[in-house]
């Protein structure tokens, strides 16, 4: 929940910071959550924790088998909702939900290809971009392989022992 929490008190106090008096009306009615009521109970926090009033916050969650069709409406202080499966209520928040999906996956993505972009491995002899794309596809970021040995350096295809020896000295006689 930490990243959804981190996520509305972001919005929330950029909010308060610009437009305390909400006229600008670019606060909202209703925040959509995706998920059941743990995750709305987080999101309800947060707004208590800010002083946020005259906000709806909905949870959405999938059905038991995790069914589409098959959604569950939090709502806080109100027993969970199901709507049928041909309501177009729930056609348009399934759509609602999948976007925000979508772009959320779209933003990651991108954010994984800046990060492969530029990183430490750029200051290291030797390594260039398809280099650098073996090592972060095998270990998944410049931390884990700051965290390499010697020997796990070397068993990646395309780097040889020099470049192992110079990555493994770039991370370890930095002090």
């Amino acid at each position: 929940f930490g990243m959804m929490r981190e996520v509305l008190r972001r919005r929330f106090t950029r909010l308060i910071k610009e437009d305390p008096e909400r006229r600008s009306g670019t606060w909202p009615d209703l925040v959509v959550i995706d998920g059941g009521a743990g995750q709305l109970s987080s999101a309800r926090a947060v707004a208590d924790e800010l002083g946020v009033e005259g906000v709806t916050f909905m949870g959405v969650a999938k059905g038991p088998e995790r069914d589409a069709g098959r959604e569950r409406f939090f709502v806080a202080d109100a027993e969970p909702v199901s709507l049928d499966s041909r309501d177009p209520v729930l056609y348009f928040l399934q759509r609602l939900r999948d976007e925000v999906h979508r772009f959320v996956i779209n933003a990651h993505r991108g954010k994984r290809t800046r990060a492969i972009a530029t990183s430490e491995l750029d200051r290291i002899a030797g390594i260039g971009g398809k280099r650098k794309k073996a090592l972060l596809s095998h270990f998944g970021s410049v931390r884990d392989i700051q965290g390499a040995s010697l020997h796990d350096l070397e068993r990646i295809p395309g780097v040889n022992k020099a470049v192992a020896r110079s990555i493994y000295d770039h991370f370890h006689e930095q002090g």
